[in-house]
C-alpha cells in the first residue's frame, strides 16, 4: 500500500498561525496578569483606611466673651431676621402637588412599577421565536487499511434554521441543513456530493410542564409581582401626601403658637409701660415695675422656642415637598396659605369599616399574595406528574453533485422521511415534588390567617381614629369656651388694674392663661385635621381636594414614572362614612 503524504493547504496554515499567534498572546498576558493568584484589580477601593476606621474630632468655636447679653436686644434681631426672609405663600393643594413631583423617596418608589413591569417583559421574551445559525468545517486525514475507504475527506456545512417556542409546553424548530462532503475515495459515486435537507421538528411535553398555565408560570408570577409593586408605591403615595398634610398643620400650628406669644409679648410690654407711667404718677410701687420686666423677659424665651418650633417644621415640610429653590438649606419662610375650617362630621362605622378592606393597600397585597400562591399551587401539582415528551420530525432530503441541483431534487419532494418518538421520566418517589407542594399549600394558609389578622388590625384603626376624630371635635369646643372666658377675664384683670384694684402679676397671669387657651384651641384644632388624615389613611384613601394618579412617560428615558394630581373633587360622605371619587 503506498503511503500518502497530503501537502498542507493555504488555509491550514493560515489556521495554524492564528492558533499560535493566540497561544502567544495568552502567555505574555500571562507574565503581567497572573491567572492563579490574585492581584490588585481584582476590588476597588472607594473608601481609604483612614475614612473607614479613623472619627475626627469636630471642634466647635466658642462666642467672643463681650457678645450682648441683653435679651430684649437679642430678640429685636431674631425678629427682624425673621421678619426679613423671603416669604412664600404655599397652599396645601400645591404642598401635595410638589411632593408628588419631588419627593426624593417617592421619585424611587414610583420607579419600581416599572422595574417589575420590564421583569414581566423579559418573562414574556422567552416565548420569542429565534433564529439559528450553525456552521462547521471538517478535514479527516486518516490512514485507511483499504482502498476502498478514502483517507482523506473534507465537509462543509450550514444550518439555518427558526426556533418557536410554544406557550403551550413545546418548541418547533424548522432547519434548512445543507453540506458538501469531498474524499479521495475513487469508488464515490458523488464527489463532491452536496445535500440539501428541509427539516421540520416538534418537541412537546405531555405531561410535566405541559399545558399553557405550566409553561406560562414564571410570567403570571412576574405580573403579580407587578401588582404587588403597583399596590406598594400606591400604599407610599397615600403614606407621603399624608406626611405632607400632616406636616402642613403642624407648621400651621407652630406659626400660630408664635403669633399667641409675640402678642403676649405685646400684652407684657403694656403692662410695663403701664406699671411705669402709674409709678410716675404715684399711683404704682416699683414692685408692678419689676413683676411687669419678669413677665416681659418670660415672654421673650417663649418667642426664641416658638421662632426655633417653627424654623423645625418648615424643615419638614420642605423636606417633603423638596421644591426647587425651597430645599430644607434655604431660608425662605413658609405662609401656610390654607386654613382649617372644622366641622362635625357622622360616621357609619360598619360602612367605613367595609370601604376600608376594601381600599387598604395591605389587603389588596395579600389577595395578590393569595392568588400567586394559588398559581404556585397548581404548578407544584404540575411537577408531580411524570415526564413525558413527544419528539415527531419530518424531513425532506435532496442529494446531487451540485448545490443547484440538491436544491432541485428537495423542491422535487421525492426523497423524505419521518420519525416519531417518546420520552418519559418517572422520578422514584418524587419527594421533592410533594415537599414543593406542601410548602405552597402551607404558605396559603399562613397569608390567609394573616388576612384576618389585618382585618382586625383595619377594624382596630378605624374605630381608634374615629374616636380620636370625635374627641379632638369636643376638644375644640371646649376650648372656644376657655378662650372666651380667659379673654373676658383678662380684659376684667386690665381695668383692675389700670383702678389700682389688682397687681401686674394677676393680670400677665390672667394673660398666661389666655394664651394657654388660645394654644389648647390651635392644638385641638390642628390635631382635629391630623385625625381626618389619620382616619382618611386608615380607610385606604385621602383627603382633599385633589385626585391622584400616576403614569409612565415613554418620553423620559428608562420609561420613569411620574406622579400627577388631576383636578377634581374627592369628597367626604358624612352618610357612608367613606370618602369617594366623583
Amino acid at each position: 500500500m503506498t503511503t500518502h503524504t497530503p501537502k498542507p493547504s493555504v488555509r491550514s496554515l493560515l489556521l495554524a498561525a492564528t492558533c499560535t499567534a493566540t497561544a502567544s498572546l495568552t502567555l505574555l498576558s500571562g507574565c503581567t496578569s497572573n491567572p492563579f493568584s490574585k492581584s490588585p484589580f481584582d476590588t476597588t477601593a472607594v473608601a481609604s483606611k483612614d475614612r473607614l476606621h479613623k472619627i475626627d474630632v469636630f471642634q466647635l468655636e466658642r462666642a467672643p466673651e463681650d457678645a450682648s447679653t441683653d435679651t430684649k436686644q437679642q430678640l429685636e434681631e431674631a425678629q427682624t431676621d425673621y421678619a426679613n426672609v423671603e416669604q412664600l405663600e404655599l397652599s396645601l393643594s400645591d404642598a401635595r402637588t410638589a411632593a408628588l413631583a419631588n419627593n426624593l423617596g417617592l421619585s424611587a418608589t414610583l420607579i419600581a412599577p416599572e422595574i417589575a413591569a420590564q421583569r414581566v417583559n423579559q418573562e414574556l421574551a422567552a416565548f420569542e421565536s429565534a433564529f439559528t445559525l450553525s456552521a462547521s468545517w471538517n478535514e479527516t486525514d486518516a490512514p485507511t487499511a483499504t482502498a476502498l475507504v478514502g483517507s482523506q475527506s473534507r465537509n462543509q456545512s450550514i444550518t439555518p434554521g427558526v426556533r418557536i417556542p410554544l406557550m403551550t409546553g413545546g418548541e418547533i424548530n424548522v432547519s434548512a441543513p445543507i453540506n458538501r462532503n469531498a474524499t479521495n475515495n475513487a469508488f464515490a459515486t458523488l464527489n463532491p456530493a452536496w445535500t440539501s435537507d428541509l427539516q421540520v421538528s416538534l418537541s412537546h411535553n405531555l405531561l410535566r410542564n405541559a399545558g399553557r398555565r405550566a409553561t406560562t408560570h414564571a410570567l403570571r408570577l412576574a405580573d403579580f409581582d407587578r401588582q404587588t409593586s403597583l399596590a406598594q408605591t400606591k400604599l407610599e403615595v397615600i403614606r407621603v401626601l399624608a406626611d405632607v398634610d400632616r406636616a402642613y398643620w403642624r407648621l400651621y400650628a407652630a406659626t400660630k403658637a408664635l403669633e399667641v406669644v409675640e402678642q403676649q409679648y405685646t400684652v407684657a410690654q403694656s403692662q410695663l409701660e403701664t406699671a411705669q407711667r402709674k409709678r410716675k404718677a404715684g399711683t404704682g410701687t416699683e414692685v408692678d415695675i419689676v413683676r411687669a420686666q419678669s413677665g416681659a423677659a418670660d415672654r421673650i424665651e417663649a418667642i426664641i422656642r416658638a421662632q426655633n418650633d417653627v424654623r423645625i417644621q418648615q424643615r419638614a415640610l420642605k423636606q417633603l415637598i423638596n421644591m426647587p429653590g425651597l430645599t430644607v438649606d434655604t431660608e425662605t419662610r413658609i405662609i401656610t396659605e390654607s386654613a382649617p375650617d372644622p366641622v362635625e362630621y357622622l360616621y357609619n362605622l360598619e360602612s367605613l369599616t367595609q370601604a376600608a378592606v376594601a381600599n387598604r393597600m395591605e389587603m389588596l397585597e395579600l389577595e395578590i399574595q393569595l392568588a400567586r400562591q394559588a398559581a404556585q399551587i397548581g404548578f407544584a401539582e404540575n411537577q408531580k406528574l411524570p415526564l413525558l415528551a413527544l419528539n415527531y420530525t419530518y424531513r425532506v432530503n435532496g442529494l446531487a453533485g451540485s448545490l443547484g441541483n440538491s436544491v432541485d431534487m428537495l423542491a422535487q419532494n421525492e426523497f423524505e422521511d419521518w420519525s416519531v418518538g417518546l420520552n418519559a421520566e418517572f422520578p422514584l418517589g418524587n419527594e421533592a415534588a410533594k415537599a414543593s407542594l406542601a410548602q405552597a399549600i402551607l404558605a396559603r394558609l399562613q397569608t390567609m390567617a394573616s388576612r384576618e389578622a389585618r382585618e382586625q388590625v383595619i377594624t382596630t384603626e378605624i374605630h381608634n381614629a374615629v374616636d380620636n376624630l370625635q374627641s379632638t371635635w369636643h376638644r375644640i369646643l371646649a376650648s372656644q369656651d376657655s378662650v372666651l372666658l380667659n379673654a373676658r377675664l383678662l380684659e376684667a384683670e386690665q381695668r383692675q388694674f389700670d383702678v389700682g384694684r389688682s397687681t401686674s402679676t394677676i393680670v400677665l397671669d390672667a394673660d398666661a392663661n389666655l394664651a394657654n387657651a388660645r394654644l389648647s384651641e390651635i392644638r385641638a384644632i390642628v390635631d382635629y385635621q391630623i385625625a381626618q388624615i389619620d382616619l382618611a389613611v386608615a380607610s385606604g384613601t385621602l383627603l382633599g381636594q385633589a385626585k391622584v394618579e400616576w403614569e409612565s412617560d415613554p418620553h423620559l428615558l428608562g420609561d420613569k414614572s411620574r406622579a400627577k394630581a388631576k383636578e377634581g373633587v374627592t369628597p367626604y360622605h358624612p352618610a357612608s362614612g367613606i370618602w369617594t371619587a366623583p
